[in-house]
């Protein structure tokens, strides 16, 4: 913003070097002819350095318009990163809750599956006792 208003203000003094340069112009051509030579090689200068001056302006003209726009870019970037990153977040905290959901399934199923093997054991050993208790009688 300061480097703006620098700006514009070099190129209200070049503008205005510019009218000072074309009213010294007109006045050394209406001079004698002895004078009028001397002041125009001066002024051919002064037209060169203010030519320099311009393209040096220009150059950093136009590279605050690129540092400008990089900015602007890198702004409305950053606005999409951070949307992105707050879509990715969602995203995360969705997979995360459905990963603790299936592992809380998992570890009742296999709850279930160890108290159906204990229940089987114990039927297990039950119908044998009630083999052993028949085969003994059987016997007798």
């Amino acid at each position: 913003n300061r480097r703006r208003q620098k700006l514009s203000e070099i190129q209200a003094g070049v503008e205005e070097a510019e009218a000072l340069i074309r009213k010294m112009d007109l006045e050394a051509r209406s001079l004698q002819p002895s004078l009028k030579a001397n002041l125009l090689a001066k002024l051919r200068e002064y037209k060169s350095d203010l030519n320099n001056l311009k393209r040096e302006v220009k150059k950093s003209s136009s590279a605050n318009d690129s540092l400008a726009a990089r900015d602007e870019l890198l702004e409305s970037g950053m606005g999409d990163t951070t949307m992105a990153s707050a879509d990715q977040r969602g995203r995360l905290l969705t997979s995360t809750e459905r990963l603790n959901h299936s592992s809380d399934r998992i570890k009742d199923s296999r709850r279930t599956l160890l108290e159906t093997e204990d229940l089987g054991v114990s039927i297990l050993q039950d119908l044998h006792q009630q083999r052993q208790s028949l085969l003994h009688t059987h016997d007798t």
